[in-house]
């Protein structure tokens, strides 16, 4: 009820506002937080223990990430006051998206970490961990020097990207189908 107040009585930001996504992690972090409180008497032994190390690992994760971009951003204005960041330069161009998708992929995956904590969901999320491992691909195929990597090197690589873009697609097709309203089958079934 405290969050629908406070959501009717905040104006909702613009769109090019990013200030409007700083408010809001605060406020998601705080509820996260208010709610595991509130729901620690319910829970069994495990599930405080879940909760604990979902809280220890999202917290040594975010310093990771923090390390990471703080070394992206060290990494690029170094690059471009030294005049290094030469477009046509194929090895910088592969170290500097290879930098940003590891912050992706560790963005994801505290993401991920955070849902459990928000109790949306289990720990292992097979939709997750395929799009994690695909992101990870991702990273290799620009960071991979085609010239001087084996042709069964890449093509194992690609058939990797292919598979697990097929289970990505089977997966969330399911999700897809189970997500669907229940009441539209519930109306057919009673007018027959």
């Amino acid at each position: 009820m405290q969050a629908n107040r406070d959501a009717a009585s905040i104006p909702a930001p613009p769109a090019s506002a990013p200030e409007g996504a700083a408010r809001r992690w605060p406020d998601a972090a705080a509820t996260s937080l208010r709610q595991t409180r509130e729901a620690w008497p319910g829970l069994t032994g495990y599930e405080r223990f879940e909760q604990v190390a979902v809280l220890v690992i999202s917290a040594l994760v975010s310093v990771v990430i923090a390390a990471a971009l703080i070394h992206l951003a060290i990494n690029i204005v170094l690059l471009v006051l030294y005049n290094l960041a030469d477009p046509a330069d194929q090895a910088v161009f592969q170290a500097v998206f290879g930098m940003v998708m590891t912050v992706l992929i560790a963005l994801e995956f505290n993401h991920t970490i955070l849902g459990v904590l928000q109790r949306r969901h289990g720990i292992v999320q097979l939709r997750t961990v395929v799009l994690i491992a695909l992101l990870a691909l991702v990273r290799k195929f620009i960071i991979l020097d085609a010239a001087h990597t084996a042709p069964l090197t890449i093509i194992g690589l690609a058939a990797s990207v292919l598979a697990l873009g097929a289970v990505y697609w089977l997966v969330r097709d399911q999700d897809r189908r189970e997500a669907e309203p229940e009441p539209a089958r519930d109306s057919g079934g009673a007018s027959a």
